[in-house]
């Protein structure tokens, strides 16, 4: 097993770690019903995908 020899400085931590930031994830309006989801996802608030209903959600439940 490989063990380091010398220690790192902070700026090498620090320039190895810049990529490690978390982004925003993508969100736009469901083109049926308007709710904000993400691409490529089935929509939460109307059940469609790729502008087909995939799930239906029973009126009298919610």
């Amino acid at each position: 097993m490989a063990l380091p020899k010398h220690r790192q400085s902070h700026s090498k931590t620090r320039l190895r770690r810049s990529h490690d930031a978390l982004s925003t994830p993508n969100v736009y309006a469901c083109p049926d019903c308007g709710e904000p989801k993400q691409p490529h996802r089935l929509c939460a608030g109307c059940g469609s995908y790729n502008g087909k209903k995939i799930i239906q959600f029973d009126e009298d439940t919610e």
